[in-house]
């Protein structure tokens, strides 16, 4: 894609995809207003681009059996973060790996574990790997929100992702 990938429709379809990823193609396509075949055809683009990386399901890690959910801010030698990334994925309870721009605090790794046990293994073989951990927090919760930047930015429902208006049509109906 061009320095300028995005149009209108696709935001519209990721925003789609953002709101609920499993929506079919044609349920998108009613939303968006083209056919099932041009989304199906823009999601293809988007994927084999990049834009889209990949469709994960959102866990909850307690209810899976992991109650343990635990940030390590790190410090990386930004020289190995490629190294470091892929060897701390390997470990055992690593959800996820992010490299930060500069700083000293600059690898966040995402851990899930059963036990406290369970973490301080996971602890060890961070830095086994060669991160210096300079903190480390339990998570208690996180909250995602599709970007609006993907909404389409025209017409008199600017603004709103179909859920709102659908709530506003459902409240309307009860008064």
């Amino acid at each position: 894609m061009d320095h300028n990938p995005l149009d209108d429709i696709d935001r519209c379809i990721l925003h789609q995809l953002q709101l609920d990823a499993r929506q079919t193609d044609t349920e998108i396509a009613e939303k968006v207003d083209v056919t099932s075949t041009t989304v199906r055809n823009r999601l293809d683009k988007l994927e084999d681009s990049g834009v889209i990386q990949g469709y994960r399901p959102e866990i909850n890690y307690e209810q899976a059996g992991y109650p343990l959910h635990v940030m390590f801010v790190c410090t990386a030698n930004p020289g190995e973060l490629e190294s470091l990334t892929e060897q701390t994925l390997g470990i055992q309870g690593v959800v996820t790996a992010r490299d930060m721009l500069g700083g000293e605090r600059n690898f966040h790794v995402e851990v899930v574990a059963g036990t406290v046990r369970e973490v301080e293994v996971i602890r060890n073989e961070l830095v086994e790997v060669g991160l210096r951990i300079n903190s480390s927090e339990v998570i208690s919760g996180t909250q995602v929100q599709p970007w609006d930047h993907f909404y389409p930015q025209t017409g008199p429902d600017a603004g709103q992702d179909n859920t709102d208006a659908e709530l506003s049509a459902d409240e309307e109906s009860q008064s």
